[in-house]
């Protein structure tokens, strides 16, 4: 990323690192019809129930709530949860779909954002966590908040 790029963040998905462990992430781009795109301008869109998979030859993000554009009219407003095709190469779909079928990985998106006024989603290769992880990724994040404070006052 380069110092004149400009990115604005439109929605998080702070839920994917409580319940997942995200390996790697990479970005993609995603194919939206125009009330979808003036509602996620709008900050109108859930993450957090979201996840990407192959679907034919390429990969789909399922569970996207991306809120119906108010002032639009009833033949041009889209289905907030339709499937939304993630527009990435060749090798990355096959290397994408190698991890979820073999390797029994999830991807999750973490992160949704405008870069160049193009809209780009974060997705991660995540394992799932399970509740005993879920409790020492709690206790070591506590454990770094301690040592930080002890070092303020100092």
């Amino acid at each position: 990323m380069s110092e004149g790029e400009h990115i604005k963040i439109v929605a998080r998905n702070r839920k994917a690192f409580h319940n997942y462990h995200i390996q790697e992430t990479l970005e993609a781009g995603i194919a939206l019809r125009g009330t979808e795109v003036k509602s996620i301008r709008a900050g109108k869109v859930n993450l957090s129930d979201a996840y990407a998979r192959p679907r034919g030859t390429g990969i789909v993000l399922v569970n996207l709530h991306i809120s119906p554009w108010d002032t639009a009219n009833r033949y041009d407003q889209h289905d907030p949860l339709r499937s939304r095709q993630l527009l990435l190469n060749k090798r990355e779909i096959r290397r994408l779909v190698h991890e979820v079928e073999a390797k029994g990985h999830t991807l999750v998106p973490t992160s949704l954002y405008f870069k160049r006024g193009r809209l780009k989603v974060e997705i991660g290769i995540a394992k799932g966590k399970r509740l005993h992880d879920k409790r020492q990724s709690a206790l070591k994040k506590e454990a770094d908040r301690e040592m930080e404070r002890a070092r303020k006052l100092r």
